[in-house]
């Protein structure tokens, strides 16, 4: 049942092509070309998990090439890892394109958004088939483009143009260090395959150096620090784009990335940990920072990164599980909350400028009477990813905090439990002054259309079940630790939020005015960067041309004007040496053949004269030599 896996990504690169050439005439039915490919991949994926529970495994598809001797073939890795993915990034992308639908039906590039979304689907699918290292790269870049191609997607709003080279020229600094990774790997172990990680024969200082530089890989793509940057300003592009980046495919690889090549990670534990600090580190950044936000969409950026972090976290632990288990719930009840937000984007107008949609949660509230399913599917995933029992995002998260505890790590188990507690109390932040917040005057909202809603719906419901795929192994001590968390979380932000409670006094406040403004300013990594990175390269950009311009300019003026000059000599001498020498053996062939010229009279008896006179001065010289 497996044997056709390899056909999943088919469709939807298929549904592209017709898209990117035909779409102009389908118009509006381009939609549904997507749509078709992406459940059809749906089945086969659905078939491929049926046959991967009966034990039928990874194949090959054909022979390609020969890399220094080393065979590498077109392959497909079908194992529970793989089935898993291909079933989360079909249902969630499906149902994201659905949503589009309404979500997109005015954008004059309507038929485009859809070519990108199946290319998205499609490389993304084939990053999850790919059964070595040369595959998933090519993918991995295809990933990386149709981020690019979405993200700046309105590339006509300045912010969105830059948020796509942003994106694309960030994460190009971890894919570098993947394909140092790769190439290491290679020439060490001779070997491409992820089959072959569990037992290389490579020493300990080579193992690290392929692990960390594939863990940059991870890095960019999903967004940890230091390389976070990208994520926010990716909120630029249309949000069905930032639901399938956050929930489906792009920070999504980057997890899949150290969970596919955990064989390398697990036999060494330098390596393995450097995953686990950056995670928290990048999950404690992320959270703190969400405190603080008042765009709609980048606190939900900004949760993914957190929680990408504890997934890395997990993984870093030897949680491989539990890692990959978040990472599964994560995409549903991730997937709801960012289409409920552009279901409320979508549907709030300011009444002094009716075509404005804003973002700003401060603008918003009292919206839940007037938007009752998309209110109470975002409650539904608010709940799921602060960890509240029995949704999905409590056994997931639970799971991964015993897993830290019990593998001895209290100091990592602190951070993911305060981040936690930020996630409860930031979400519920979000869903007060949203839903249940004082409502702005001005401010008018209605239902978003069933075509969006019904996806929001479909969504919940995996939210709310999906941590049951997985046989529970309830840890009670942390199961309740993990309870308390999400209770508190919620009961502050319910006090900050709702009853208007002035938990700390107008003193405490204001000596914690640094910290408020340090998190505003997200720890000001992006002027750092600024300062420290960009600004020099403009400098030297900058220099480089002024180089050009008065060194490099200044040789090719001097070079241009010697030619000038050399081309003027060169002249001179063609007129007067070699036209000179070349008149003058014409005018000496032209003066001997007049003086012969006279001699041919074509009178015979001048010729016999001549021969007479001829014949005399032979005799006569030949007489006077004796």
């Amino acid at each position: 049942m497996v044997k056709y896996a390899h056909l999943i990504p088919l469709f939807p690169f298929i549904a592209f092509a017709i898209n990117i050439l035909f779409g102009r005439r389908l118009k509006k039915a381009s939609a549904f070309v997507s749509i078709t490919a992406s459940s059809i991949a749906l089945v086969i994926s659905a078939v491929t998990f049926i046959g991967n529970l009966n034990g039928e495994g990874s194949y090959t598809i054909a022979k390609w090439i020969f890399l220094n001797g080393v065979p590498l073939n077109f392959g497909v890795t079908v194992d529970p890892l793989s089935c898993m993915m291909l079933l989360v990034v079909t249902i969630v992308g499906t149902l994201i394109q659905i949503y589009s639908m309404g979500y997109m039906h005015d954008d004059a590039r309507f038929s485009r958004f859809f070519a990108y979304m199946s290319l998205f689907m499609g490389s993304m699918l084939g990053l999850l088939l790919a059964d070595n290292f040369v595959m998933l790269y090519m993918f991995w870049e295809g990933v990386g483009l149709c981020s690019y191609l979405l993200i700046s997607f309105w590339f006509e709003k300045p912010a969105a143009a830059r948020a796509g080279m942003k994106a694309f020229i960030t994460t190009r600094i971890g894919d570098t260090g993947l394909l140092i990774g790769i190439l290491l790997l290679f020439f060490s172990a001779k070997t491409l395959y992820f089959k072959d990680l569990g037992g290389l024969a490579i020493n300990d200082t080579t193992l690290t150096a392929v692990g960390i530089l594939i863990f940059c890989g991870a890095i960019g793509k999903s967004a940890q620090f230091p390389l976070h940057v990208w994520l926010p300003d990716a909120m630029e592009g249309p949000t069905p784009v930032s639901a399938l980046i956050h929930a489906a495919t792009m920070v999504a690889a980057g997890v899949y990335l150290i969970a596919r090549c955990y064989g390398l990670f697990i036999s060494h534990h330098t390596a393995l940990i450097t995953v686990a600090y950056v995670g928290a580190i990048t999950a404690f950044m992320a959270a703190s920072i969400a405190l603080v936000n008042n765009d709609i969409k980048r606190i939900l950026a900004y949760s993914t990164i957190s929680q990408l972090g504890l997934m890395m976290l997990g993984l870093g632990v030897g949680g491989y599980e539990s890692g990959t288990f978040h990472l599964m719930t994560h995409a549903f009840f991730k997937a709801l909350l960012f289409l409920c937000a552009g279901s409320i984007i979508h549907s709030i107008h300011i009444e002094d400028d009716p075509a404005m949609h804003t973002q700003d949660i401060r603008k918003m509230g009292g919206l839940f009477p007037k938007m009752k399913i998309t209110g109470t599917t975002l409650i539904i995933a608010g709940l799921a990813i602060a960890g509240i029992p029995p949704l999905s995002g409590f056994w997931s998260k639970d799971e991964l905090l015993s897993e830290i505890i019990n593998t001895g790590h209290p100091v990592l188990f602190a951070v993911a439990a305060l981040t936690s507690l930020m996630t409860a109390f930031y979400i519920f932040r979000l869903i007060f002054l949203v839903l249940f917040g004082k409502a702005r005057p001005g401010v008018h909202a209605h239902e978003s259309p069933y075509v969006m809603t019904i996806p929001l719906s479909i969504l919940a419901v995996f939210s709310i079940f999906a941590g049951f795929f997985r046989p529970v192994r309830p840890d009670f001590l942390t199961m309740g630790i993990s309870t308390a968390i999400a209770v508190i979380g919620i009961g502050l932000a319910y006090s900050f939020y709702i009853l208007n409670n002035k938990i700390l006094s107008a003193d405490v406040r204001a000596r914690f005015a640094f910290l408020y403004r340090l998190l505003s300013n997200k720890y000001y990594i992006d002027e750092i960067y600024e300062a420290a990175l960009i600004k020099p390269c403009f400098r030297l950009a900058e220099s480089a041309a002024r180089f050009d311009l008065g060194v490099v300019d200044g040789a090719v003026n001097l070079t241009a004007r010697v030619s000038v000059v050399l081309s003027k000599m060169q002249s001179w001498f063609d007129l007067y040496i070699v036209d000179g020498i070349v008149n003058m053996v014409a005018n000496i062939a032209w003066l001997c053949s007049a003086i012969l010229r006279r001699l041919q009279t074509g009178l015979v008896q001048n010729y016999i004269l001549i021969a007479f006179f001829g014949l005399a001065i032979i005799i006569l010289i030949k007489l006077i030599g004796g």
